[in-house]
């Protein structure tokens, strides 16, 4: 069974940073020659958003403006894991963080293009 887990949510204060991981399980990042690891968020009463994402074949990268300049997303074949590393953050930063993984499709932030997902971990920054 793959399974995807997040951690390293928390309470923050306002400027603080925060490293998320994002450990892979039932599959082998090695086995795929390509795939994209992204990150989303989701804060209570909107829409869920694309926060970064990180193609696997060459390291590209993509990032939601919002978080651009403060957000730096990776990734660690040997130990089946993607990483976001927030600093300065933000109380707009709050959200429940999910990461996903695509095998496959390319960087982007639609839905349809990850086939696993997390359960996801809470990110709170105080003002």
């Amino acid at each position: 069974e793959v399974q995807l887990v997040e951690s390293g949510g928390g309470l923050v204060q306002a400027g603080g940073s925060l490293r998320l991981s994002c450990a892979a399980s039932g599959f082998t990042f090695d086995d795929y020659d390509d795939y994209v690891i992204g990150w989303f968020r989701q804060a209570p009463g909107k829409e869920r958003e694309g926060v970064s994402c990180i193609n696997s074949s060459d390291g590209s990268t993509d990032y939601a403006d919002s978080v651009k300049g403060r957000f730096t997303i990776s990734s660690d074949r040997a130990k089946n894991t993607g990483y976001l590393q927030m600093n300065s953050l933000k109380p707009e930063d709050t959200a429940v963080y999910y990461c996903a993984v695509g095998l496959g499709y390319g960087l982007g932030f639609r839905g349809s293009l990850y086939d696993y997902w997390g359960q996801g971990t809470q990110v709170t920054v105080s003002s």
